[in-house]
């Protein structure tokens, strides 16, 4: 059964595949960078956003080495808008590795691949099968949906157990693929246009009569998924903090601790509002006097931002603000790594988080209509 879905879904992708910039050269001949690149930046992101992304990227770090050499922020502005930055972060830490220990090139061994930051082992398995032709598998979301559906798996896929059985599977197509870099293309093809989550197309499958969960009926309803829980809800409160109280021209911001969310990043100060009496107001009081030992004087609402991340989504509620007293400092080193005023255009040049760049958004707007007053 491996050696004829193998076959079928090699020969399929051969002529369904569709054109993606890091596909470039048949797979087990591709440049093994730009493989590692497009495997990280497609995590959990989908390829039509990557593409551009792709380019933008191999255009100014076409090698390991350029990329090792790099300054974090230009990686980081570079990677704006794709989320989840460890992964540019871990990117630029990994390159580093690479340069030094291994002159510039990805190594060709699971162990030392997984020995970098940020490779698990699907994009050990890419790297190792793409670029090399290597008979190492692969299980992203698509490979685990189609691998669910031919083997019909009835158990949550989250599971211990079940992951292990879909690993195993999986390495027993590519091991039984005459090309296995292929076989793995085929594999997450197959799930991203055909075997989809909802109304999976099986009339049009290379591997329909391979299938037990068509075979008996049971296709939409593979795989099976524990219950989601909740996603939890925030009110968080931002400060627009001008420097002067009638000059309006620059506002302080502060770059992200590099460990935890949204690290390296520069934001405008904000926090989590706390549960009990707290209002939007006194949050973003408390905020600034622990990020940068002042006090301020909380003013109108800039703007009301909602945003999503992985495990919880956020209202965030800016506000201008102006410091009463002092000068900011660093109150603890750890919740602020670096601050600095900056403008409108200036903060164009820094790599900030999604709610933050629609804050500077309005900001902007707002400070058009004042300009267009002023002049009419």
């Amino acid at each position: 059964m491996y050696a004829q879905i193998a076959g079928r879904l090699t020969v399929w992708h051969a002529g369904q595949s569709r054109a993606l910039p890091w596909r470039e050269g048949p797979a087990g001949a591709r440049d093994p960078y730009a493989v590692w690149v497009s495997e990280v930046m497609a995590q959990q992101t989908r390829v039509s956003v990557v593409v551009d992304y792709f380019n933008r990227w191999m255009a100014r770090f076409p090698t390991v080495e350029q990329l090792a050499r790099a300054d974090q922020q230009e990686i980081l502005k570079l990677w704006e808008g794709l989320g989840y930055y460890s992964r540019a972060r871990n990117l630029h830490r990994a390159a580093q590795i690479v340069d030094v220990e291994f002159g510039g090139t990805l190594p060709r061994t699971r162990r030392e691949l997984l020995s970098l930051p940020g490779i698990g082992a699907y994009t050990a398995g890419a790297i190792l099968s793409l670029a090399f032709g290597l008979p190492e598998p692969i299980l992203d979301g698509n490979a685990m949906r189609v691998i669910s559906r031919l083997w019909d798996i009835g158990d949550p896929i989250e599971q211990r157990s079940t992951q292990k059985r879909l690993w195993s599977l999986s390495r027993g197509l590519v091991e039984a693929a005459a090309r296995p870099g292929e076989l793995n293309e085929g594999l997450m093809e197959l799930g991203a246009l055909l075997c989809r989550p909802r109304n999976p197309h099986c009339a049009e499958c290379p591997v329909q009569h391979s299938c037990l969960a068509r075979e008996r009926g049971v296709q939409d309803r593979r795989p099976v998924r524990s219950p989601r829980q909740k996603i939890p809800h925030v009110e968080a409160a931002a400060a627009v903090i001008w420097e002067g109280e009638r000059n309006r021209s620059r506002f302080l911001i502060s770059r992200r601790p590099e460990k935890g969310l949204l690290g390296g990043l520069w934001s405008f100060p904000n926090g989590i509002m706390e549960e009990g009496d707290e209002d939007l107001s006194a949050c973003v009081r408390r905020t600034v006097r622990k990020e940068f030992d002042v006090a301020v004087s909380v003013g109108d609402k800039v703007a009301i931002v909602e945003h999503a991340f992985t495990h919880f989504s956020m209202t965030l509620t800016a506000f201008h603000a102006r410091i009463l007293a002092g000068s900011p400092q660093a109150a603890d080193a750890a919740d602020a790594a670096d601050w600095r005023w900056t403008t409108l255009e200036d903060i164009e040049e820094l790599p900030c988080p999604v709610p933050d760049r629609k804050i500077a958004g309005v900001l902007r707007d707002l400070a058009g209509e004042e300009s267009g007053c002023t002049t009419a």
